[in-house]
Formats: C-alpha cells, sequence, structure tokens
C-alpha cells in the first residue's frame, strides 16, 4: 500500500535512509542522520511537497518525496524527486510503484519540472527514471567525495507539463 508520510514513520524511514548513507555512495551524507534531523527533514518536506511511503505487511519497505531543487525563487516551479528502498526489498517494483504515484502528486501541483540528480553509475537509477520519461540533461564529474574517492552525478528531468 501507499500512503502519505506520517511523522510516525521517521524511525522505519531513517533506518532505510541511514542503510545508504552508510554503505552506498548514492547518498552524499557522509554520517548517518540522527532522528531529530531526519524528523525535522520530513517536517520541512511535506510542508510544501508530496511524500509518501510503501509499506506491505505493517512494514516500510520504501519511500519518496519531491522536495526543493535550489533555494531561489527563480526554481519554485522545479522539484527534485528522491526515492529510496529498503535494501531488502529490491526487486518487487516497489521503487516504480512508488515513483508513478509520486509523479502523479507532483502532476497535481503547479510544479512544471522534476529532476532527479543521481550518482552515476548506477544503472537501476538510471533505469527507473528512464521509464518513466525522464531525460539525462547533465553529467558533472567529480562533484562529491565519499569513501576517498570522487563521484559523478548525471541529472535526469522530467516536464510536468
Amino acid at each position: 500500500m501507499i500512503r502519505s508520510v506520517h511523522i510516525d514513520d521517521a524511525s522505519a524511514l531513517l533506518d532505510i535512509y541511514n542503510y545508504y548513507v552508510l554503505n552506498t555512495t548514492v547518498n552524499f551524507d557522509i554520517d548517518p542522520l540522527s532522528l531529530e534531523t531526519f524528523t525535522d527533514k520530513i517536517n520541512h518536506i511535506v510542508f510544501e511537497y508530496p511524500y509518501i511511503v510503501y509499506e506491505e505487511n505493517n512494514e516500510i519497505l520504501g519511500f519518496a518525496y519531491g522536495s526543493r531543487f535550489r533555494p531561489r525563487p527563480a526554481y519554485n516551479y522545479t522539484a527534485e524527486s528522491t526515492v529510496y528502498v529498503k535494501h531488502t526489498a529490491h526487486g518487487k517494483q516497489i521503487g516504480s510503484k512508488l515513483y508513478a504515484e509520486l509523479i502523479r502528486l507532483l502532476k497535481e501541483t503547479d510544479l512544471h519540472t522534476v529532476l532527479g540528480v543521481l550518482t552515476v553509475p548506477n544503472e537501476a537509477s538510471i533505469n527507473l527514471h528512464e521509464k518513466f520519461g525522464f531525460e539525462q540533461v547533465a553529467h558533472l564529474k567529480e562533484v562529491g567525495l565519499k569513501f576517498g574517492e570522487w563521484q559523478n552525478i548525471g541529472i535526469w528531468q522530467l516536464k510536468l507539463r
């Protein structure tokens, strides 16, 4: 079931998020976030953007949300999309289900475009974005340093209208 996030979900979501912080380069945080910091992040995002979770048998297996791309007013009609699936739940199309619903919700807003900002290479995430019509519009080399190695990012864009 896909539903809107509740603040009581924060701990389960944080466990999913911090796995990626500690074990992958798909997230550019270096240190795990605290529950307080993550809860504040949720509260900040849900004020302006959709934030949804995928729950199965009372267990949260993934989440997705839109967020501000950059803080300046000219970017008010552009959002960044984010999706995380619990590392033990890959292969169940949870990311696709979350993204389909997130894009539907973003289309109901006055947003013009949504961007996926991905560490590359990352075949699974690239495939997910392109499945929903995102097109790669940028490739930035060596912009993040994680685990002692420079990381590249790609930006995929989907125009919502």
